[in-house]
This record gives C-alpha cells, structure tokens and sequence, in this order.
C-alpha cells in the first residue's frame, strides 16, 4: 500500500525565513522610500501567519506603520498595494536563490531520495507562492530530484494553514490517503494542518520557532540529521526525549503506524 512523504518548504528544506525573506520586504520598502522594516521580532510575530500578502495585510492595523505610510480606505485598493508588494518581494527572493549559496538542512535530500527508492510518494507542501517554492526546491536539491516531487502552494488553495488544505491537496496530488502520510513541519500553523488533514507530523524546528507549542506532534527533534554528523537530539512529542543520531525512513514508517498508540522509545525508532 502507498506511503507519502510531504515536506514544509521554508524552514524545512531550507532555514531561509530571516536571511531570505525577511531581507526581501525589507527591500521592498527600502526600494519604494517607505521608512519601514520589520525587525527580526517582528517579523517572528508575522510569521504566526501563513502566506506573504496574509503577513503584509497585517500591516494594514498595525498604528506603527500607519504612522510612515498612508494606508489606503478602500480595502480594494490596500489589496491591490500589498499584492504588488508581494510580487516584488518575490522578485527579489528568487533571485537571490538563483544567485547561490542554497543549502539544505541535513537529511531532506537524504530522506527524499530514500523514500523515492522505497517507492514512497514525495510532496512539497508550502503557503508560498509556486515560483518561490519551485525555485528553492530546484536550488537547494537540484532540479533532477526536484523533477520526481510533487509541489503544492499557497496558489493551489482557498485557505492557507492551519487549515488542512494544502495537505489535503497534496494527498490527492500524489494518490496517497491522509492517514498514510508523514509530513515534516517547522511551525506550529504546520502542524496543526498537517494534524487536520489526518496526517502524521514530525516538526523539526528553527530558532525562530523552536518554543512554539508542538504538543500535537508525533516527533519534536532539533533536525533530521545525516550519518557523520553530531547526534540530532529529540525535544518532544509522542516519542520519549533521547539523543538519536538522524531520523530514518523506516523510523518514519513506524511513527506513523503508532498515531495515536502509547508513546514509543525514540530509540527504537531512530539509528
């Protein structure tokens, strides 16, 4: 029977949030002569929200920016600003993905291409808009690998998460049922549409989320590691707290065949 594996883009794949994205809106402003930026607490703040125009549309109610910027009345014309905002943060974004210096987090291409071999379906589900998610996918794996993923984004759904949409998308797209799937998140809002969906979820998170509330999850661990380096060390879930070397395809198989069953040893599940 067909097993999914679905990873989170940003912060998963690549820990881009403040180095990429962050420094893209505020080059935005920069370009346009509006004396704003977000600074890395805050844009930690923004980040509680799914998709880029969301963030930007928090704006519209923050006192601090209406005090630089001239916030339109007519929401039509706030909407029209913020998604040209967005289309130049992209810009942005992408060309400095195409620019180089793409690295993954240990054990994405690892366990990709594992569960490629394995015959396992594999998915990238993400908020962003498609080209951002292409163009990271293709830089930080290489485009013969990200050719045999399945992308799904921010564009091929209604609602962002922590609705189950894009998960549920992805279950579709790759012909596999939710309960079968084991999803790789970073961030609470992940987790809980990948909870949503039905789907099991382990988080590896960033320093930008790392004391976030990741209760629901099946596996909190610091990375997915790789054979050779230090030891990944476990920091919540249903597995008990220990200090696995990297997380495995088959430590992946059984965390999801034991949902909803007593906490296993994390032991027993990781190399």
């Amino acid at each position: 029977m067909k097993r999914g594996l679905i990873f989170d883009c940003d912060g998963v794949i690549v820990d881009v949030e403040i180095q990429r994205h962050l420094r893209a809106f505020n080059q935005v402003w920069a370009e346009l002569g509006i004396p704003w930026r977000w600074s890395d607490a805050e844009y930690q703040r923004a980040l509680r929200v799914s998709g880029g125009r969301e963030r930007l549309n928090l704006l519209r109610d923050d006192p601090r920016f209406r005090a630089v910027f001239d916030v339109p009345a007519d929401p039509a014309e706030w909407q029209r600003l913020i998604a040209a905002w967005h289309r130049r943060k992209t810009q942005i974004y992408v060309e400095s993905l195409k620019a180089g210096n793409v690295t993954p987090r240990p054990g994405v291409r690892r366990l990709a291409e594992d569960a490629l071999r394995a015959g396992w379906r594999v998915a990238v589900a993400s908020a962003g808009a498609r080209d951002s998610v292409r163009t990271l996918v293709e830089a930080a794996l290489g485009a013969e690998l990200a050719s045999r993923l399945t992308l799904i984004t921010g564009e091929s759904v209604r609602r962002k998460k922590p609705a189950p949409d894009v998960f549920d998308a992805a279950a579709t797209a790759i012909g596999v049922r939710p309960e079968r799937c084991v999803v790789i998140e970073d961030t609470r809002n992940g987790l809980l549409s990948a909870r949503a969906s039905g789907m099991t979820c382990v988080v590896t998170p960033t320093r930008l989320t790392v004391h976030d509330d990741f209760s629901e999850a099946a596996l909190v661990i610091s990375g997915l590691g790789d054979p050779g380096l230090p030891p990944e060390v476990a920091l919540g879930g249903r597995a008990s707290h220990g200090n696995p070397p990297y997380l495995t395809l088959e430590a992946l198989r059984r965390l999801s065949e034991t949902a909803g069953a007593a906490r296993p040893d994390v032991r027993s599940l990781l190399r």
